[in-house]
């Protein structure tokens, strides 16, 4: 995301990807170089919260969330008849998820100081699987990885629109700047029913 931001802001390309709002510093910085940074939502991310399969839950609640990945419940006797240290996994500190994960599903709170952080879903997926004792969140495309499951959140699948941590996915544009004819058949295409379609296909949920 901190990347597709800055590709507008220094016009190393026409459009940017970002799975966040731009930042207000960001935004700042792009007006003093004369660029005006726009959003277009293309598409939207459920952030799933997986547990390894063996794990006794089948759900969990904003609240459970909170307590965990801020570090005030250390051990899984503290919300399930589960025992033993939670391991909890999340993205690192440059990843746009890390943030809108803090802010959906952690009420903006600091993240505990004992959360291990992972370079990508893969890495995060893969550490779950191996650990009983493992819970974290990755993008939809991710949630089939052998040795995990997939809790709802406050009673809702990652894929329903009643999903409550689920984030918009952007396009980034200069206002000020004329797209090119490539360009703007890329955005179209985007929202075609082909677009669209695959965005579907990867596990991600469709505008319209």
């Amino acid at each position: 995301s901190s990347t597709g931001v800055a590709s507008i802001i220094d016009a190393t390309a026409e459009i940017g990807m970002s799975s966040r709002d731009p930042k207000d510093k960001e935004v700042a910085k792009a007006k003093t170089k004369g660029v005006d940074m726009k959003t277009i939502t293309v598409a939207k991310d459920g952030i799933a919260i997986i547990v390894n399969e063996s794990s006794p839950l089948d759900s969990i609640s904003l609240e459970e969330i909170e307590l965990i990945f801020s570090g005030d419940v250390t051990d899984w006797s503290g919300i399930s008849t589960q025992t033993g240290t939670i391991s909890a996994y999340t993205r690192n500190t440059s990843s746009g998820t890390y943030a809108v994960f803090q802010k959906l599903g952690m009420s903006s709170r600091d993240y505990g100081a004992d959360t291990q952080k992972m370079a990508g879903n893969e890495q995060i997926a893969a550490e779950v699987a191996n650990n009983p004792n493992g819970i974290g969140y990755v993008g939809l495309a991710y949630i089939n990885t052998p040795g995990v499951k997939v809790l709802p959140v406050e009673g809702a699948a990652p894929d329903s629109p009643e999903y409550p941590l689920a984030r918009p996915l952007y396009y980034l544009l200069d206002g000020n700047k004329e797209l090119s004819s490539a360009a703007n058949d890329f955005i179209g295409f985007t929202f075609s029913p082909e677009g669209q379609a695959i965005i579907s296909g990867v596990h991600f949920l469709p505008v319209y």
